[in-house]
């Protein structure tokens, strides 16, 4: 067995998404904290606007159901936050916004040509990412949401 099967699970998780307005299933994987006691903690941006983010901890257990281990709810708050963006204007590279976030230290995974799911670090002050997201909004260049706001994100943004 390799170190990553030893010390990361695959885990289902089963919401509905704002996003796509259905019952949405995503798989993520987490890292193992208390296998035992069913404790993980996520390792991956989620897609789809579950209302959880990375480096949260959670509880799983086994679904027979599903016949794999399921996201029951979340058990400590990393702090950090999730932001989706689709690129609305025809031809834009999504690229140029990812890396410039990436300057910012926000990272983010992308799905397709137009879709990306982004991380907000607990340090990182959202307002100012924010505000750059609701320039390109305005410029008709993206939409973007905020399924997963941290309380932290939330002051940052009253604190402006």
């Amino acid at each position: 067995m390799t170190e990553t099967k030893e010390k990361y699970e695959k885990i289902l998780f089963k919401y509905h998404s704002n996003v796509l307005g259905e019952l949405t299933v995503e798989t993520m994987w987490a890292e193992i904290i208390d296998k035992d006691n069913g404790i993980y903690k996520l390792d991956n941006i989620p897609f789809y606007g579950p209302q959880i983010a990375t480096d949260d901890e959670f509880y799983a257990e086994f679904d027979e159901s599903e016949k794999m281990l399921t996201y029951k709810k979340t058990t400590k708050y990393s702090g950090n936050s999730i932001v989706l963006v689709i690129i609305t204007k025809k031809g834009f590279d999504k690229e140029i916004i990812r890396n410039r976030f990436k300057e910012l230290d926000c990272e983010s995974e992308g799905l397709n040509d137009s879709y990306f799911s982004m991380e907000i670090l607990k340090d990182v002050n959202y307002s100012q990412i924010q505000k750059i997201l609701a320039e390109y909004e305005k410029d008709g260049i993206l939409e973007y949401a905020e399924p997963c706001l941290s309380e932290k994100h939330k002051a940052d943004l009253k604190n402006n």
